[in-house]
């Protein structure tokens, strides 16, 4: 893993794929700006899930399914995997951290890229930057 991946939350994928979104302009320019200085992006299957879930409710099943298909199918796109090891120094650093308002979805990325030493997510989301993380959008 390099210092120069890019994690890509919810927040970010909403961007992306929501016209209508407050930050969809800043988010199709950015990527490909990225891309272009061959940053690799990854994302989690809870960031995959919960945004697979957002895109259902805010929109339809169809908008979900096209976000689903074009993960699946990206080679710009990596999934990171959690397995028991990740699940259980997340749920720890969740525990530790009584002092945030983090979701344990949050807690699970923040571990994520500390271990991969990621310090950049494609997101809107402040929780990032209240972690020590730089919030591209």
């Amino acid at each position: 893993m390099a210092a120069a991946d890019v994690l890509v939350d919810t927040a970010g994928f909403l961007a992306l794929w929501d016209a209508g979104d407050t930050h969809h302009a800043s988010a199709v320019a950015l990527q490909p700006q990225r891309r272009k200085q061959r940053r690799t992006f990854l994302t989690t299957q809870y960031v995959v899930d919960a945004t697979a879930t957002i895109l259902l409710v805010r929109h339809s099943h169809a908008a979900a399914t096209d976000f689903l298909e074009t993960v699946e199918r990206s080679d710009a796109l990596r999934i990171e995997w959690a397995g028991p090891d990740r699940f259980f120094a997340a749920s720890a650093f969740f525990r530790r951290r009584a002092d945030q308002q983090w979701s344990f979805t949050d807690c699970m990325r923040f571990e994520r890229m500390r271990e991969l030493r990621i310090v950049e997510a494609f997101t809107t989301d402040h929780h990032f930057r209240l972690a020590g993380f730089t919030s591209l959008l």
